[in-house]
């Protein structure tokens, strides 16, 4: 039987299918998302205001007046919503549409810095809009979300496992949504492998839906014994940025579900800034991340790095780099043509000299919805890389959508790299066996006799795509020198 939250979920998705503005994954956890927000906000400010009372203090609040979600959203008589002075239909939409976003957007120019609740307030609905045409709908929808709370932790613990799942499904959707979503029994063992402490600063540039930051802080707060160190957790750990509106706003949602009040999730091209800006008071010590990759990268994007490339995943990889501090560690995702990539061989090699790169961890195609195959780069910032422990994951059954990566998958990896063990799917690189002019790092698995190669048709494709990328990159290159 569905919970009373699982219940809500289904029929608030229900009732955007009816609504012509919302027709995707993505639209209906977008919609969801702003209002549960501004649900999220009233509850905040409510225990604020009594944990200032009890301490004898007063409490401004952030958003008052016709704005707050008791006035506008959920005026209530007899403990219900007051159907007769609730705002329906077309004039709910004009308030919202016209009165509301406006006020809210308005918190990013007013707020003291980017650090406060309030800018992030306007962050957020800068970057969205209401989709649904219906005021009616819209109605329907903030009802239901009003019948959540956020008060006990049950209740958190229910609402977060609830938000993921409903971001996977995003993930599944198609469209773009599946770059938004990192499978999370992979992102636990990264984290387990990385090993993050209480005190730690834990970066992800490029955080889409905040997994690796929500992973992190549930990995943490079992570890976190006193005040002082949830206080650490929850202020001074876990830093993102995300460039998309929508990500941006899920990210922000899904951190404050899973018990970080005011997520220190930055709204920025994190490639528009100048690396060699970056001062060592800045850097963290684990970055942990899936950046995107493609060919979409701006003229002006690619003077903020010293090795120039239009992928934009290796731009990201330069960026965290020099984002760590002598002796920082990172996971990072990233896909497997970076291994033996022309365009990537003097990002390699600054990876390679200025890090150590202990560890590579092959993964199957189909972990990913896309069908991409990626790898997994742990290293360390500091001292050169020697010897590199490979593990290659093979399973004896097919992934996808119905078939999930689990943990139970990665639990040989996890015992294995505990002591670099060699194994049929495990085995150690020397660097000084690479090829010097193109650090290749694609070696094949010698510890397994030839096999034949049957690939998905989907990654094929991606291969073949990702060639003619790159083929007319080259080309661009040379007619310039021309």
């Amino acid at each position: 039987m569905p919970t009373d939250f699982e219940q809500k979920f289904k029929t608030i998705d229900n009732e955007m299918r009816k609504d012509g503005g919302a027709s995707t994954e993505m639209d209906y956890i977008e919609q969801t998302s702003w209002l549960l927000f501004l649900k999220y906000l009233e509850d905040l400010e409510k225990n604020k205001a009594m944990e200032a009372k009890l301490d004898g203090k007063s409490y401004t609040p952030i958003i008052d007046g016709e704005y707050t979600w008791s006035r506008w959203a959920a005026p209530k008589k007899n403990g219900k919503i007051d159907i007769r002075n609730a705002t329906t239909g077309d004039d709910l939409l004009n308030f919202v549409d016209k009165k509301l976003f406006p006020y809210l957007r308005k918190f990013s120019e007013t707020a003291e810095t980017p650090n406060t609740l309030q800018y992030k307030i306007g962050e957020i609905f800068t970057g969205i809009k209401n989709r649904l045409q219906s005021g009616f709908t819209l109605r329907t929808v903030i009802n239901i979300i009003d019948e959540m709370t956020f008060q006990t932790s049950e209740e958190k613990h229910e609402l977060s496992g609830l938000y993921e799942n409903k971001i996977k499904d995003m993930g599944n959707s198609g469209r773009n949504g599946g770059e938004y979503y990192t499978p999370r029994p992979l992102i636990r063992k990264i984290i387990e492998v990385v090993q993050p402490k209480i005190g730690d600063r834990i970066y992800d540039g490029a955080c889409g839906s905040a997994g690796f930051l929500v992973e992190a802080f549930s990995y943490l707060k079992e570890k976190a014994k006193t005040v002082d160190e949830m206080n650490i957790l929850q202020n001074k750990t876990l830093f993102g940025k995300e460039l998309k509106p929508l990500p941006f706003v899920i990210a922000t949602m899904n951190m404050i579900l899973h018990g970080v009040e005011a997520p220190n999730i930055i709204h920025k091209d994190t490639l528009s800034e100048n690396i060699s800006s970056i001062q060592k008071k800045d850097q963290y010590d684990i970055v942990l991340a899936n950046p995107p990759f493609g060919a979409a990268t701006a003229d002006a994007v690619l003077q903020n790095f010293p090795i120039q490339t239009r992928e934009t995943a290796y731009l990201f990889l330069q960026h965290f780099i020099k984002n760590l501090k002598a002796g920082g560690k990172a996971g990072i995702v990233i896909k497997n043509t970076f291994l033996s990539n022309g365009d990537a061989i003097s990002v390699r090699r600054e990876l390679l000299e200025n890090c150590n790169l202990y560890a590579i961890l092959d993964l199957p195609a189909k972990v990913f919805t896309a069908g991409v195959k990626t790898v997994v780069l742990f290293f360390k910032k500091g001292e050169p890389t020697k010897k590199i422990w490979f593990y290659q994951l093979s399973l004896d059954r097919n992934l996808g959508k119905t078939n999930p990566l689990n943990e139970n998958d990665l639990a040989d990896f996890i015992e294995c790299f505990k002591t670099f063990k060699e194994t049929e799917n495990s085995w150690f690189v020397d660097i000084a066996d690479l090829n010097e002019d193109t650090l290749d790092l694609s070696v094949k698995n010698p510890n397994k006799s030839d096999e034949i190669d049957f690939r998905e048709p989907i990654e094929i494709i991606s291969d073949i795509e990702q060639a003619d990328m790159e083929s007319a990159d080259l080309l661009k290159q040379v007619k310039e020198l021309l």
